[in-house]
């Protein structure tokens, strides 16, 4: 297995990709894979996170130096995107359409990875599973709570190999982390405080600008699912919608604690293995009518577990400017400063600090200064993946486990709309006992055209 360089994983990335475009390969004419055989693979989406994506798949075994997977084709909305992996790779066949490619390459295939803006995840994953096709897919894993629920459930039925982009799930700072919990360093957790200094949500209301769609862009495509509407270039010198600001847009991303709570709740998930929240609770600013805001606070609870003590354990998101009040910062690890981005565990015994990423800190400095940390060796998520659609060995963030920590992510997000509310959670009907107003955000209609057979809709 490779290693994922603690340092700078968007170098490692960037290597990723160039790397795995330089290396030769070839596909062996057989619908299933071996543990001897080159994953064919496909990717939706083209460039940034779908790029670095497609280049860890494809890139050559850093153990034996050759390559275990291929990349077949690409589909992306932007086919001026999807065309300049050609450069590298003349044999690639390109689409714009990831419908027409499913379509015409579903037999050339045995994997694909999902890494476009969150509202089309759901559609194209289950659509490749529906094929026999082996996912990766990004995180969110969807964007809604009832599609997590229906993707863990199907991958499961069909026995497909699954992985969610979590990358970091596999490194070693958040294995050390799940390691020293599960063994009782800091003995029993009482609690937890996760937070991020994104800042995925916007204060304004939809534009009313109608601008020229660039050249190679299919604007109807790339809304998919999603209502029609015009394409917006930039506000305030600010891209809009395409590239990146998505995220901040309710109908296409899931705000700052969708998008990096997926990474940071991981190893609280993991380590204390959590199911379901049994109650949410929002003392932050609400969504406006189009855009998710920044700055959350979300409270949840969850059932005991053997890692924790208490009939139940809370645990708190911050976004933004948000962070853990500064008495629980100060009893548990002093004047030590917090990271941008992380989790801070108490316990009974101590305190863990887990920035992100970087390896977790015990508090009290001096009681834990010689405790053993375990030694592990890294793990390459990408590789991971293709390994187990080759037979050999198993992926961690498979959807089985990746929908339900999706789910209570995506939770929080549904309790912003209702501040200052405790929303009660019946995990097993996918509804809220005390608020039947809230389970409309559960999931959505998509666009009439846009329907995948499978994904349950309201």
């Amino acid at each position: 297995m490779s290693q994922l360089r603690r340092s700078n994983r968007r170098t490692f990335l960037k290597q990723a990709v160039v790397g795995a475009f330089a290396a030769p390969a070839f596909i062996r004419n057989l619908r299933g894979a071996s543990p001897n055989e080159i994953v064919r693979h496909a990717s939706f989406g083209a460039s940034g996170m779908a790029g670095a994506d497609l280049g860890a798949i494809i890139r050559p075994s850093d153990v034996t130096k050759s390559p275990i997977a291929k990349l077949i084709c690409v589909a992306d909305v932007d086919i001026n995107r999807a065309n300049a992996l050609k450069s590298n790779l003349p044999d690639l066949r390109v689409y714009q359409d990831w419908r027409e490619m499913l379509d015409k390459e579903q037999k050339n295939l045995d994997s694909v990875n999902v890494s476009t803006p969150d509202h089309m995840h759901a559609s194209m994953a289950m659509s490749a599973m529906q094929l026999g096709l082996n996912v990766y897919g990004q995180k969110p894993l969807t964007h809604d709570v009832g599609d997590a629920r229906t993707l863990a459930g199907y991958a499961a039925q069909k026995k497909l190999v699954t992985q969610m982009g979590i990358q970091i799930h596999s490194h070693s700072t958040y294995r050390t982390a799940v390691h020293l919990i599960q063994e009782g360093a800091i003995g029993k957790v009482q609690n937890v405080h996760s937070w991020s200094d994104k800042r995925w949500g916007d204060s304004g209301v939809r534009p009313t600008q109608s601008d020229p769609v660039p050249a190679g862009l299919n604007w109807d495509q790339w809304l998919g699912v999603c209502e029609a509407r015009p394409y917006v270039d930039k506000v305030n010198g600010e891209t809009y919608y395409h590239p990146g600001q998505w995220r901040k847009r309710l109908d296409f991303g899931t705000g700052t604690f969708g998008d990096m709570g997926c990474h940071i709740f991981d190893p609280v998930f993991k380590a204390l293995e959590l199911t379901a929240p049994l109650t949410l609770r929002s003392t932050g600013p609400q969504p406006n009518a189009e855009n998710w805001a920044n700055d959350a606070v979300v409270h949840l609870t969850f059932p005991q577990t053997r890692h924790t003590v208490g009939p139940t354990v809370p645990i708190t998101w911050y976004d933004g400017v948000q962070r853990p009040p500064k008495d629980v910062i100060a009893a548990a690890i002093g004047d030590h400063q917090l990271p941008g981005q992380g989790s801070l565990f108490i316990g009974e015994k101590g305190a863990m600090l887990l920035p992100h990423v970087a390896m977790p800190q015990l508090f009290p400095l001096a009681k834990f200064a010689d405790y053993p940390r375990p030694q592990l060796q890294e793990i390459d998520h990408w590789h991971q993946f293709v390994e187990a659609v080759r037979g050999n060995g198993s992926t961690s963030a498979h959807f089985g486990y990746a929908g339900p920590l999706t789910e209570s992510v995506l939770l929080g997000g549904v309790a912003t709309f209702f501040p200052n509310e405790t929303l009660e959670w019946d995990a097993a009907k996918l509804t809220f006992k005390n608020k039947p107003d809230a389970d409309r955000l559960i999931r959505r209609t998509p666009r009439k055209g846009w329907e995948v057979a499978g994904l349950t809709v309201r």
